[in-house]
C-alpha cells in the first residue's frame, strides 16, 4: 500500500467512514471490498476486485473537477472496472438506498 493511500485511510470523510462500516468484512452480499485501493496511477475510495466495481464518494470539489473525474472514470473502465459515484450527502442521508444500489451493481454480470 502506498503512503498516500495509507494517509487517505486515516483521513476519511464521514461519508467514507459510514460506507466502510457497511462494506468491510464482506458485510454487503459477501463481497470483499478494499478501501483506498490503488489502481495505478489512481487511488479509488472503495473497490471490489472480484466484481470489478469501484465506488467513489464525492464531495463538493468533484463538481468542479468533472473533466478530471471523467478521465479517471474512463481509465478505470478501460481496466475493466465499473465505476459508481455517490455524493457525500447521499451516503449520509440515504445509506440504505446507496447500499442497495451498490449491491445491485455487484450482482450485475460483467460485460
Amino acid at each position: 500500500m502506498s503512503l498516500k493511500a495509507r494517509l487517505l485511510r486515516h483521513d476519511q470523510t464521514d461519508a467514507e467512514r459510514r460506507l466502510w462500516g457497511h462494506l468491510r468484512n464482506r458485510e454487503l452480499g459477501g463481497f470483499k471490498f478494499r478501501r483506498q485501493f490503488t489502481i495505478a496511477p489512481y487511488i479509488v475510495d472503495f473497490a471490489c476486485p472480484q466484481a470489478r466495481v469501484v465506488v467513489e464518494i464525492d464531495g463538493g470539489q468533484h463538481a468542479i473537477n468533472e473533466v478530471r473525474d471523467g478521465k479517471r472514470t474512463r481509465f478505470l473502465e478501460g481496466r475493466g472496472y465499473r465505476v459508481v459515484r455517490y455524493w457525500n450527502n447521499e451516503v449520509l442521508l440515504k445509506t440504505n438506498e446507496v447500499l442497495e444500489a451498490i449491491l445491485s451493481e455487484l450482482q450485475r454480470p460483467s460485460p
